[in-house]
Order: structure tokens, then sequence, then C-alpha cells
């Protein structure tokens, strides 16, 4: 099983989203910003790194929002999902095909990885008024 971190991070209203390369497995589907967990890293620092390489940002990481296990038929992912405030930079496309900030309410307009749908079901249910 791998263990794979992203970051749930918000600009008021707004959270982050970033497209997988067309290269890359489940290339163009949407994720959130993060990464795999390298031997000797804590979560948290795997996090701090696949940000700055891949957005060239500088996170503030806070408490763990949720974890979830996925079986895609190539690889079981588990991804800690982590509140995260962006403390320095300006997300840029490193890695990624694109970058968008969407509301809980936009969410159905996006293809997303198939392990993200429970954490998309949450952060719906969070938001709603």
């Amino acid at each position: 099983m791998m263990e794979v971190v992203a970051a749930l991070i918000w600009d008021k209203d707004r959270f982050l989203i970033c497209q997988r390369p067309p290269h890359k497995a489940r290339g163009l589907l949407w994720e959130f910003a993060g990464g795999k967990v390298e031997p000797g890293e804590t979560k948290e620092q795997a996090l701090l790194r696949e940000c700055k390489e891949e957005l060239d940002i500088t996170l503030d990481v806070g408490t763990e929002f949720m974890e979830v296990i996925h079986a895609y038929p190539d690889i079981t992912v588990h991804l800690t999902l982590f509140n995260a405030a962006i403390v320095a930079g300006e997300p840029k496309l490193l890695e990624h095909h694109d970058l968008q900030w969407i509301t809980p309410s936009e969410i159905s307009q996006y293809a997303f990885c198939p392990a993200d749908k429970e954490i998309l079901d949450r952060i719906k249910t969070c938001a709603a008024p």
C-alpha cells in the first residue's frame, strides 16, 4: 500500500484543486495537491516537500481532515488529507496540467480521482449551510 498525503487549502470559500498531467496514471483527473510519502519522512514533511516541488508554495500544515484507503486497479493508496494554508508563494504549474480554486458547490463540475470521492462528499457536507 502506498502512503499518500494531500492538502486541503482554502482561500475564503474556495479550495485548491490540481489537474494531473495527461501522461500520468489517472491523467487529467482532478486531485488535491500532494504526493507520495518517501521513506524516512513524516506525512507532514512529505506534504511540505511535494507542494514545494510541484507548486512552489510553502504550507502551514494543520490538522488531519480525513483518511481514505482506495484500491485502484494498479495500486492501493492510503491517502491522508490535511488542512493547510499557504504561507509563502503563489501556486505555479510546475507539474500539473491545470489548477483551479473552486467552491464546494462546484465539485460536480470536475472529474476527480476516485480516491477523493469520500473526501469531496465530506467537504460538501461540511460546507452546507
